[in-house]
């Protein structure tokens, strides 16, 4: 009769340990698609940010000063929204004058934390391209 009393006592061990496991495996699981999120995020981020430097205005072109290079906000944000449009996401276009930035948020649906209320998991990132004339290396 002793036996029958613990019946089952190593059951009030065994979930919580079962549950801590399961949370561990997705903070890995999860949490490496959160970083994969943002670096994707970045990437694109970098893209489209080049791309919209690239999108010089034709008068600056034209200027006798090479260093007044200076983007053209339509033609920056057409060509920043083609890379996150491509690469699947929206983003955030800001140009001023001849630097251009590019705010994305990507969003990645949850695996194994989603038993826990938590639905997705998001990655940010924010770069700025600056039209540069020649070539600038930093050094000599």
């Amino acid at each position: 009769m002793a036996a029958d009393a613990e019946r089952g006592a190593v059951m009030f061990w065994v979930i919580p340990v079962m549950l801590g496991l399961v949370a561990m495996a997705g903070l890995v699981v999860d949490g490496g698609n959160a970083i994969a999120a943002r670096q994707h995020a970045a990437d694109l981020a970098q893209q489209a940010a080049r791309a919209g430097a690239d999108a010089l205005s034709p008068d600056s072109l034209h200027a006798a000063e090479p260093s007044q290079l200076t983007a053209d906000p339509g033609a920056a944000t057409t060509a920043a929204d083609k890379v996150l449009a491509a690469g699947g996401v929206a983003g955030t276009v800001t140009i001023d004058g001849d630097s251009v930035t590019v705010s994305v948020t990507m969003h990645q649906q949850t695996q194994i934390l989603s038993a826990f209320g938590l639905s997705s998991v998001s990655g940010s990132a924010t770069s700025t391209a600056t039209a540069l004339h020649g070539t600038t290396t930093g050094g000599n």
